[in-house]
């Protein structure tokens, strides 16, 4: 009998033993969920409390290197236009030696900002503007200032840009703007009449013309493509010369009229074969105007 009861002393004190080890488990387990959670707890309110401080070092970040690179932009047009100034002067002196001058323009100006700036044109060309001495309408959808050295890039057939006069008031850039563009005052009635008499003056010398036909950037950036004016339809029909559209995909988002936006990157232009304007009259104009729109609002719109 002792020896009996020794053993169910034994395995009593062994389920004793047994059962503290697992109350033991049990309260570090406990404490680890506890701790766990404390330190959770914990983060959480360092993030809450340190978050915006992150998200306000960042916009500083962001708003210091807006600042920095659209100032540098201004920098960079100015000083290429004063290296270039001497060649400039005596090339702007004769609409003979334009053709010279679209080369300077192009090559030592245009180009030099585009890459200057970080941006990197991806030109899908499923018509190649041969510089033949032919004259065509170019036409794009108009988002940024970056749009007239895109342009630049994109043709190799020497045009001459149809702006607005306001252009010619900007310090250095107007002067050179105003002796070489087709300026047109939208006020005035008369200023658009004389475009025209310009513009088919430039044709008869074998010279392209350039035309954004939104007639200006609109002001609220959520529209994908304003309606056109009639100007470079009108003047293509007039003069016979085909049309050659081209889809600008991403000035809008890289280098946007405002000056606390944009990025580097790439910028991506579709250059679509020509539109006929042979046997078309000025009864054919809204009709040619709204293909040609339809033709660039559906590339938008898919891209």
């Amino acid at each position: 009998m002792p020896i009996v009861q020794t053993q169910v002393l034994h395995k009593q004190t062994k389920i004793l033993v047994i059962n503290n080890k697992s109350i033991k488990e049990q309260k570090k387990a406990v404490r680890k969920q506890t701790d766990s959670l404390f330190y959770k707890l914990l983060f959480i309110n360092i993030c809450v409390i340190f978050a915006p401080l992150k998200i306000r070092k960042m916009k500083f970040l962001k708003y210091t290197f807006w600042l920095l690179w659209k100032s540098w932009f201004y920098v960079l047009v100015a000083s290429i236009i004063l290296l270039l100034l001497p060649l400039l002067l005596v090339l702007t002196a004769h609409k003979r030696w334009y053709r010279a001058l679209y080369w300077v323009m192009r090559y030592l100006w245009a180009t030099p900002i585009l890459y200057g700036m970080g941006f990197f044109p991806k030109v899908k060309r499923e018509y190649t503007i041969p510089n033949d001495h032919h004259s065509y309408m170019l036409i794009a959808n108009h988002y940024s200032m970056m749009d007239i050295m895109l342009m630049l890039y994109c043709s190799e057939n020497p045009f001459v840009f149809v702006g607005k006069k306001e252009l010619s008031k900007l310090p250095l850039f107007g002067y050179f703007y105003k002796r070489v563009a087709i300026m047109v005052d939208r006020k005035s009635p008369q200023s658009r009449r004389e475009v025209y008499t310009q513009a088919m003056e430039r044709i008869e010398a074998g010279l392209s013309i350039c035309i954004f036909p939104e007639g200006g950037v609109p002001d609220d950036e959520s529209i994908v493509l304003d309606s056109f004016k009639d100007g470079a339809f009108r003047i293509a029909i007039q003069c016979q010369i085909p049309i050659v559209p081209m889809v600008f995909y991403d000035t809008k988002k890289r280098f946007p009229f405002r000056f606390f936006a944009g990025s580097i990157g790439t910028m991506r232009v579709d250059i679509l074969p020509p539109i006929s304007t042979q046997g078309k009259t000025l009864d054919d104009k809204d009709a040619l105007r709204e293909e040609v729109r339809e033709l660039l609002w559906d590339r938008l719109i898919k891209a």
